[in-house]
């Protein structure tokens, strides 16, 4: 059976994409745990913004696994353990939707990713608290305004921030950067 090996710049090239999604999950973690507002049936943060930014800078499967990973810490981290099979299925199908295949951070693609992003929190969390939880789907969506709210909170986040890296060219230095190495 033979065996891929990657050259050294392919495995740099990996190797800051793998640091990078780290990161990333870091943030996530960070400003969803430490920076929420508790509710009825857990809590409501802006760290969707963060994942919105991941998925619209790295590859698919970096951005999936950074966003799945730093939202299902938060849960896990925060005492809701509760939520840590919900928040990784629904934040990795979250990041699933965004794109970092433009140039740009803010895409036409990326704004319309917007809609998806947020029927997976509301519909997604609504249904696993429903059907899991409480066992009644109508208590499963009492916190759907609250998490309409989050999604719209991290909107603007993810705007504001995409807004600035674009104007400062960050996605294009940090892949020019990564395409010098191969």
């Amino acid at each position: 059976m033979a065996t891929a090996t990657l050259s050294p710049n392919q495995q740099s090239r990996k190797l800051r994409l793998l640091c990078t999604a780290g990161l990333f999950a870091a943030l996530i973690y960070v400003l969803t745990a430490y920076l929420h507002v508790p509710t009825t049936k857990g809590y409501i943060h802006l760290g969707d913004g963060l994942i919105y930014l991941c998925a619209s800078f790295l590859p698919a499967p970096y951005a999936i696994a950074a966003s799945a990973i730093g939202g299902a810490m938060s849960d896990a981290l925060s005492g809701y353990w509760i939520w840590v099979p919900a928040t990784l299925v629904i934040k990795g199908l979250t990041a699933a939707c965004f794109s970092h295949k433009s140039e740009k951070i803010i895409s036409v693609r990326n704004i319309i990713a917007l809609v998806p992003a947020l029927a997976l929190c509301v519909l997604g969390y609504g249904f696993y608290s429903g059907l899991v939880i409480y066992g009644s789907i109508p208590l499963g969506f009492a916190d759907a305004l609250a998490n309409t709210f989050q999604v719209a909170g991290s909107t603007v986040l993810y705007v504001v921030a995409g807004i600035a890296f674009d104007k400062a060219g960050i996605k294009k230095k940090y892949f020019s950067i990564a395409a010098q190495e191969v």
